[in-house]
C-alpha cells in the first residue's frame, strides 16, 4: 500500500565532519530565511490590517481609485492579501461540502446539482444579493466592502476545487479503501490518512486555476458596481477599471506589468513548492526518473521549520484524533435495511421535490407579476445563445488542450519548462487586457458577438488544460514502463493509456470550464474602454446591464435562466460522462 505522509522528506545526513558542518551550515543559513520570509509575511500582514478594518470616511465609500503607478505595489499586496483569504475559506468549503457530497448517498443527490447551480450563479447575482448584507453587517466600515469583495472571489474559486474534490474522493482506489477499513481508522483519521492524500495532485492544480478565476473576476469584485452605486477598494484590479475609463493604455500597461511579477512570484514561492511537494502522494510503486524539483521547497527542507511545526500542532492533532472517536470508524457506506432505505429515499425525495416546485411556482408567480412571462421567453432566447458560445469553446479547447496537456504532464522536463509559463498565462487576469482587445475590435471592425467567444475562452480554457495536466502527472510510473515494455508507441498508446487515463480529469474540466464560461460571459459579451462600449447580444450581458442599472428582478430572471441551462447541460451530457469515467477509466 502507498505510505502517504505529510513530513518533509530529507537527503540522508554525511557522514563525514566536513559533510555535517556543511549541513549544519546549510540548516543555519536556511533557518534564518524562513524565519526572515515569515517574518516578512507577518509584518506585511500587519500593515495590510489596519487599512481593512478602517472607518469610512466623511465622503463615503469611494467610487474610484487613485491611478498613480506608485500605488501598484500596495494595492497588489490589498489584492494578493484577498486571494489568499478567499482561497483559504474556498480549501474549508471544499473539504466539508466535498466529504458530505461523496459520503451520503442522499446528499450527494441535493449537494452536487445544488453545486451546478452555484457555479452557474455570475458573480454579479452574488454581488447584487449579498452587499447590502456585508454593509450591514460592519456599519460604518471598510470590512462590509471587504467581506464582499472576498466573498465575491470566493464565489469564483470554490466549485471547481470542489468538483476536483469530490471526484477524487469517489475514483479513491478499491484496494486503498479496503486498506482503511481494515485498519479501523476513525473518519478524521482517514480524511488525513487517505482523503486528502489521494486528492492532493489534482486538488492543487484546481487550486491553482482557482487563483487564476479569481484574478479573472478581480476588477468585478474590487470596483463593485450594483444597484447604481459603485463601491471601490484599493487594488489592482480596481486601478485597471479606473484608468481603462481614463482612457490611459500606459497606466494599464504599468497595471499588467506588476500582475506579471505578482504571478511570478507567486508560482516561485507557493506553487513550485507544492506541486514538488505533492509529488510525494502519487500513486505508484516505482519514483519517478525526474522528480520536479523546487528551491523553495529544498530550503524549507534544509531548516527546522518542518520540525517546529510537527512539534507545535502534535498535540493539536491528538487532541482532534481523540474527540473524534465518537463519530464512528472509516467507511463510506453505511448498511441498511432495504425496505428502510427506499423508504427513506422516498420521503427524501418528496421533501426536496416539494422544495423545488413551491420555489420554482414563487418564482414564475413573481415574474407575471413584475415583468411578464414574455420577459423569461427573452431570458431562454439569450440564454441559448451564450449556451452556443460556450459550447463552441468547449470544443474547440478539448481539441487542443486535451493532448498538450497530456504531454505536459506526463513529462517532467516540459512540465519544469512550461509550467511557469502556463501558470502566468493562467493565473494572468486576461480581462486587464480587454481594453486593447476592445480597441482592435474597434478598429478592425470585429463583430463583439464572434469576438466575445475569445474574450470568454481566454479566462476558462485553463480549466481543462490544469485538470488535464493534473490526470496525467497522476498516472502511475509503472504503467508507462509497461507501455515501454510492450512497445506500445504512438497512437494505440494514446487509445490504450493516455486518454483513458486523463478522460475523468477532462470530464471535471470540461464541466468547470463550461460553468466558468457562463459566468465568464458577463464581463465578456459587454466590454468598455472609456467611451466604447460594445455589446453582444447573449444572458450575459442581459444580466449585466441589469445588475447596473438595479432591475433586481430581470437579474433574478438571467440568474435562474443560466441555473437551469448549465444544471440541464450536466445533468443531460456532463453526468453520463462523469459515470463512465469512474466505471471504466478509474486508474489505480
Amino acid at each position: 500500500m502507498t505510505n502517504f505522509s505529510f513530513n518533509f522528506n530529507r537527503a540522508a545526513p554525511a557522514t563525514s565532519d566536513a559533510g555535517r558542518n556543511t549541513s549544519f551550515t546549510k540548516r543555519v543559513v536556511s533557518d534564518c530565511v524562513v524565519a526572515v520570509g515569515i517574518l516578512a509575511i507577518f509584518g506585511l500582514i500587519a500593515w495590510v490590517l489596519p487599512a481593512i478594518n478602517a472607518p469610512v470616511g466623511p465622503k463615503g465609500i469611494p467610487s474610484t481609485v487613485s491611478t498613480d503607478p506608485r500605488n501598484l505595489p500596495y494595492y497588489a499586496l490589498r489584492s494578493v492579501f484577498r486571494m489568499a483569504i478567499a482561497l483559504f475559506f474556498s480549501l474549508v468549503f471544499t473539504f466539508v461540502y466535498g466529504l458530505a457530497a461523496a459520503r451520503s448517498r442522499r446528499l450527494g443527490k441535493v449537494l452536487i446539482p445544488l453545486l451546478d447551480i452555484l457555479q452557474s450563479v455570475p458573480i454579479l447575482g452574488f454581488l447584487s444579493a449579498t452587499v447590502t448584507i456585508w454593509l450591514a453587517l460592519f456599519p460604518g466600515s471598510m470590512m462590509g466592502v471587504e467581506a464582499a469583495s472576498i466573498f465575491a472571489i470566493f464565489t469564483s474559486q470554490a466549485w471547481n476545487m470542489t468538483f476536483s474534490f469530490y471526484r477524487s474522493l469517489e475514483s479513491e482506489p478499491k484496494e486503498l479503501d479496503e486498506a482503511a477499513r481494515n485498519l479501523r481508522l476513525s473518519h478524521w483519521q482517514r480524511f488525513w490518512v487517505l482523503d486528502v492524500p489521494n486528492s492532493m495532485i489534482p486538488l492543487l492544480w484546481n487550486m491553482m486555476m482557482s487563483v487564476g478565476g479569481g484574478w479573472f473576476f478581480l476588477t468585478a469584485s474590487e470596483m463593485i458596481s450594483v444597484n447604481n452605486r459603485t463601491y471601490a477598494l484599493p487594488g489592482i484590479g480596481s486601478y485597471v477599471e479606473a484608468a481603462a475609463k481614463e482612457e490611459n493604455p500606459g497606466k494599464i500597461g504599468w497595471a499588467i506589468l506588476t500582475m506579471v511579477i505578482v504571478v511570478l512570484a507567486i508560482d516561485l514561492l507557493v506553487w513550485k513548492p507544492l506541486t514538488a511537494w505533492a509529488e510525494k502522494f502519487r500513486i505508484t510503486q516505482s519514483e519517478s526518473s525526474e522528480p520536479k524539483r523546487s528551491a523553495v521547497l529544498t530550503l524549507i527542507r534544509q531548516s527546522h521549520i518542518d520540525d517546529f511545526i510537527a512539534r507545535l500542532f502534535r498535540p493539536i492533532g491528538e487532541f482532534l484524533n481523540w474527540i473524534t472517536r465518537p463519530l464512528g470508524r472509516t467507511g463510506s457506506k453505511w448498511g441498511t435495511k432495504p425496505n428502510r432505505r427506499r423508504a427513506g429515499d422516498v420521503v427524501f425525495g418528496v421533501i426536496v421535490g416539494i422544495a423545488v416546485i413551491a420555489g420554482a411556482a414563487e418564482l414564475i408567480v413573481t415574474i407575471m407579476k413584475t415583468t411578464g412571462l414574455g420577459e423569461l421567453g427573452r431570458a431562454f432566447g439569450l440564454g441559448g445563445i451564450t449556451f452556443l458560445r460556450v459550447a463552441l469553446l468547449t470544443v474547440v479547447c478539448s481539441v487542443i488542450w486535451v493532448p498538450l496537456g497530456a504531454i505536459i504532464g506526463m513529462n517532467p522536463k516540459i512540465s519544469r519548462l512550461v509550467q511557469p509559463l502556463v501558470q502566468v498565462l493562467a493565473s494572468f487576469p486576461a480581462n486587464f487586457i480587454f481594453p486593447f482587445v476592445v480597441m482592435v475590435f474597434v478598429a478592425c471592425g470585429i463583430d463583439i458577438n464572434w469576438g466575445s467567444i475569445l474574450l470568454m475562452a481566454l479566462g476558462t480554457q485553463w480549466y481543462i488544460l490544469f485538470n488535464v495536466i493534473a490526470g496525467a502527472s497522476a498516472i502511475p510510473d509503472d504503467l508507462v514502463e509497461m507501455t515501454k515494455n510492450f512497445h506500445i508507441t504512438g497512437w494505440m498508446k494514446w487509445k490504450t493509456l493516455i486518454l483513458p487515463a486523463v478522460f475523468g480529469s477532462w470530464v471535471t474540466g470540461g464541466i468547470t470550464a463550461a460553468g466558468g464560461a457562463w459566468n465568464a460571459s458577463i464581463v465578456s459579451e459587454i466590454v468598455s474602454y472609456g467611451r466604447h462600449t460594445l455589446v453582444a447580444k447573449g444572458l450575459g450581458s442581459y444580466i449585466a446591464e441589469a445588475t447596473a442599472h438595479a432591475e433586481g428582478m430581470k437579474t433574478i430572471i438571467g440568474v435562474a435562466v443560466m441555473a437551469i441551462f448549465v444544471v440541464a447541460v450536466n445533468r443531460l451530457f456532463w453526468n453520463p460522462l462523469q459515470r463512465l469515467a469512474d466505471r471504466r477509466f478509474v486508474v489505480g
